[in-house]
């Protein structure tokens, strides 16, 4: 008994700095990490290094300013800073909710390797559409930017709120945080690339709204992003769970309705800013102020978008003619099951009308049965 236990122990505590140990421990080693930052602060001789990594910076409000006017920021090399924080807190909290919320509830689903590891992607980026969704829209209901859309371009480039610039600074740490995940989280190696694309999509984008001060329309269009993926994913879930097909091609319809109303607003909402709002206000580039309202930049992003709404659009009606395909499949396949099985339901009811009539009628049937089908051929 005392050998098993001693193998048991061996193989639930691994080496320390082993693979195995990085893994099963990531969470609490990037956590003590944090920790050092925020204990950093509390110490005289530390606190301004570690406020640079905590705090949001490069505000354009003097602190001898009325405290009541709202804080105002624009962008800066602190941010990258902030970034790195914030990409150690997403680790932290990824590895929390993996721990006690996805792996609790896939346990009770008895789900293949498969199917496991879609169910897990699909959660986590559930929870942080949603996180997204509701923040997002937040800003755009303080900030009014559906209701007062041209100050999209006749106020650019506009100075960020504290929630605006820390939706960013969350939206690039959690993009970056999706390499390390590859490893801590065990995908497999023919998953990677479509990973690794998808956060390198998102993280590009991302910091490409916020550097050349598109952070408004970036937004809008990230929250209509948001919505159409997080339908898909929430139905992808319900069809890992649920064995009800006609709530499963339910949801899978209004998830493909907003899917496809996502990218057609995405492409109008480009048009309207790209090519119609900002042309009107065009003005010399100015690194200083932050204006990158040039048409070289401007129709490159709107060229990127396109190209990219474009691709989403082609991979979706890719999946669905699949889709369609697989499902066709099954169904000639039971089609030509029944014909079969009703030829043979039609010889054998032959047979036994047959069996009902005397012998001499039986013989003549036969014969005028033998007569017709070579005349046939």
């Amino acid at each position: 008994m005392v050998a098993i236990k001693g193998r048991k122990n061996s193989n639930k505590n691994p080496p320390i700095f082993s693979h195995e140990f990085i893994i099963q421990n990531h969470g609490d080693i990037v956590s003590f990490v944090a920790m050092i930052f925020m204990i950093g602060l509390m110490v005289q001789a530390t606190s301004s290094w570690a406020y640079t990594f905590i705090a949001i910076h490069h505000s354009l409000t003097s602190d001898t300013e009325d405290l009541a006017v709202p804080m105002k920021y624009t962008t800066g090399w602190k941010d990258g800073c902030a970034v790195f924080f914030y990409f150690l807190i997403t680790i932290v909290m990824h590895a929390v909710f993996q721990e006690h919320i996805f792996d609790k509830v896939s346990k009770r689903l008895h789900l293949s390797k498969i199917k496991l590891s879609k169910f897990n992607e699909c959660s986590q980026l559930i929870l942080f559409y949603t996180l997204s969704l509701l923040w997002g829209i937040d800003i755009i209901i303080r900030e009014n930017l559906l209701l007062n859309i041209s100050s999209l371009w006749k106020e650019y480039p506009v100075p960020l709120a504290f929630s605006s610039k820390l939706f960013f600074i969350g939206q690039l740490a959690y993009w970056l945080h999706c390499y390390p995940e590859l490893y801590f989280q065990r995908i497999k190696k023919e998953d990677i690339p479509p990973r690794v694309f998808q956060a390198s999509i998102g993280l590009l984008f991302t910091f490409a709204a916020y550097i050349f001060n598109f952070q408004q329309v970036g937004i809008l269009l990230l929250v209509l992003h948001y919505i159409g993926d997080t339908m898909l994913h929430g139905a992808r879930i319900v069809h890992f769970v649920s064995k009800n097909e006609n709530l499963t091609k339910m949801l899978f319809l209004v998830a493909n309705s907003v899917y496809v109303f996502a990218r057609i607003a995405t492409f109008g909402i480009a048009i309207l800013v790209f090519l119609y709002g900002l042309s009107q206000v065009e003005s010399e580039f100015d690194y200083a102020t932050g204006n990158f309202n040039v048409p070289a930049i401007r129709f490159s992003a709107f060229s990127i978008i396109v190209l990219f709404q474009a691709y989403l659009s082609y991979m979706f009606v890719k999946k669905q003619i699949k889709r369609a395909r697989d499902n066709a499949v099954p169904v000639q396949a039971a089609l030509k099951s029944k014909q079969k099985s009703k030829k043979k339901e039609g010889r054998k009811s032959a047979a036994f009308e047959d069996d009902d009539l005397p012998e001499v009628d039986q013989a003549t049937k036969k014969k005028f049965r033998s007569r017709s089908s070579v005349k046939e051929k």
